[in-house]
């Protein structure tokens, strides 16, 4: 097996928060990597967001790029997922950039002594910008906490089938 990945590199760009989220979810470690890595299912666990928009590359696939648009609140953002390292069913990266911000991604899966899956996900952030170094320093808390209800999120699809396609941001 070959993996690759992708380096994306972000000038004058210093990490200033990492954290790591772990979450086990009852279901076999192929149905979670079905799930996860379907573009169609996104919208049933990434609250807030409406669509998704192909830039390059195959989709899905390591260095495709695609424009997710989110609305949050009141506000919409757009960011653009790179696909950075794949590995399924074990491991899947991407770089997430906004206005201001680059987030690392790192996703680990593994199945459990239960024949559950365990889904590690290690975030690094990177500001580019004064306001969002800001932003990352009076509220670290909103960037995990966004993160866990992903995660929670997935893990209530996987489980019972529940998606938040229409729930409120």
């Amino acid at each position: 097996m070959c993996v690759t990945t992708v380096y994306l590199h972000h000038e004058y760009a210093r990490a200033i928060m990492t954290y790591t989220l772990n979450i086990i979810i009852k279901a076999p470690l192929s149905l979670c990597i079905e799930k996860f890595a379907n573009s169609a299912h996104k919208t049933d666990w990434q609250r807030g967001l409406r669509y998704a928009e192909h830039l390059s590359g195959t989709p899905g696939e390591l260095g495709s790029k695609m424009k997710l648009h989110f609305n949050v609140g009141k506000r919409r953002m757009e960011l653009v997922k790179t696909i950075t390292h794949k590995k399924l069913p074990y491991e899947w990266h991407a770089t997430y950039t906004t206005d201001g911000m680059a987030t690392i991604q790192e996703n680990y899966f593994s199945s459990t002594p239960e024949d559950d899956t365990q889904w590690t996900c290690i975030n690094e952030l990177l500001p580019l910008n004064f306001k969002m170094r800001l932003m990352i320093g009076v509220m670290p808390k909103t960037f995990k906490d966004q993160t866990l209800q992903y995660m929670k999120d997935f893990k209530t699809f996987v489980e019972t089938g529940t998606s938040v396609a229409d729930a409120k941001t």
